[in-house]
């Protein structure tokens, strides 16, 4: 499955962005999904993620300001970004997992988040 996030850019703090993960190739109904963000200068870390019956997981950080969700009929995972902050900005990455395996077998290409304060 290829993967392609889009929806990356500059925002005040404070304020939203929604980025996309579109999916080609193969479907992902039967795929658990996450987004991952990397800072200048840190290590890659998961932020949220959701199940293929919609379960959803958040990194601390996140909890109450991000919001991950799946629309299978458009092959496209979502991550909703209200109340940004700086510490925010990374490059965001899409990432696709098959049941049953614990790591992300599939990955896009990654959009910049930049939040200023």
């Amino acid at each position: 499955v290829q993967l392609q996030a889009s929806g990356g850019g500059l925002v005040q703090a404070g304020g939203s962005l929604r980025l996309s993960c579109a999916a080609s190739g193969n479907i992902i109904s039967d795929k658990h999904m996450g987004w991952f963000r990397q800072a200048p200068g840190k290590q890659r870390e998961l932020v949220a993620s959701i199940t293929v019956v919609s379960i959803t997981n958040y990194v601390d950080s996140v909890k109450g300001r991000l919001t991950i969700s799946r629309d299978n009929a458009k092959n496209t995972v979502y991550l909703q970004m209200n109340s940004l902050k700086s510490e925010d900005t990374a490059v965001y990455y899409c990432a696709a997992r098959n049941s049953g395996r614990r790591t992300y077998d599939y990955w896009g290409q990654g959009t910049l988040v930049t939040v200023s304060s």
